[in-house]
């Protein structure tokens, strides 16, 4: 889950946005709970690996 989208019940902005302490509480709290692997949770960087994975295959495989 992004908190993009996510409404602050006690400033009523986004929490993305960090108005208040509640805001900025949730933010870490998504940001702890996520880790350092969820950058590899997006279709992207998954499509992204892939292709690098793929051409460094290739370059490996080039006969000389």
């Amino acid at each position: 889950m992004t908190a993009d989208w996510l409404v602050c019940a006690n400033c009523a902005g986004r929490v993305s946005e960090g108005r208040c302490a509640v805001c900025r509480a949730e933010l870490a709290r998504l940001r702890e709970e996520r880790g350092p692997w969820a950058v590899l949770g997006s279709p992207a960087a998954l499509v992204a690996l892939v292709l690098a994975l793929a051409a460094v295959a290739l370059v490996v495989a080039r006969p000389a």
